[in-house]
């Protein structure tokens, strides 16, 4: 069975020459959308993934801007819209110790270094230099907000879904 990884999704069209405006859900988009590179678009009106490879990619304000061989003006890709750009399993590509997906740390459950348990890491927000992990309390109280900086992340155990942390004074 092949797993599936979401790596962006299709906004809107730009311009008249089949580019698509994307929304990147992939922690390396300079990786993923890269000349050459093969993804599938999934989308309610297609029946299975479409293979698409990448002609061109450029950043645009907050978009990726990607066009696709045989796709050359907007009337191509206009059905596109709403889709999800994915990889395959066997298309991710080995990271540096240390470093993780975002697949692997979202739904790990959050321990504090005493052993108290804060709750589940439910989304990752990438504002600027650093990761950060959204836990959602196990109380129901307000999430918590963990960057991920060495001082704070002590440990991350995937296999387990296990991550512990330093509650450092401000956290909470």
């Amino acid at each position: 069975m092949i797993k599936w990884f979401n790596v962006g999704k299709v906004v809107n069209t730009h311009g008249v020459r089949g580019e698509v405006r994307v929304i990147a859900t992939t922690d390396f988009p300079e990786e993923r959308f890269t000349v050459g590179s093969k993804l599938y678009l999934e989308h309610e009106n297609l029946n299975g993934k479409l293979p698409l490879i990448v002609t061109s990619h450029r950043e645009h304000k907050n978009f990726n801007l990607l066009t696709f061989e045989n796709y050359p003006n907007i009337n191509d890709v206009e059905a596109f819209k709403g889709g999800i750009l994915q990889i395959r399993e066997d298309q991710l590509s080995d990271l540096d110790e240390e470093e993780y997906y975002y697949y692997e740390i979202i739904g790990c459950d959050v321990m504090t270094e005493e052993g108290e348990h804060l709750g589940k890491i439910k989304e990752i927000l990438s504002p600027g230099a650093n990761d950060v992990w959204v836990i959602q309390r196990k109380n129901g109280g307000k999430d918590l907000l963990i960057p991920y900086i060495e001082q704070v992340v002590k440990k991350v155990n995937v296999n387990e879904k296990e991550v512990v942390i330093h509650l450092m004074e401000g956290l909470e």
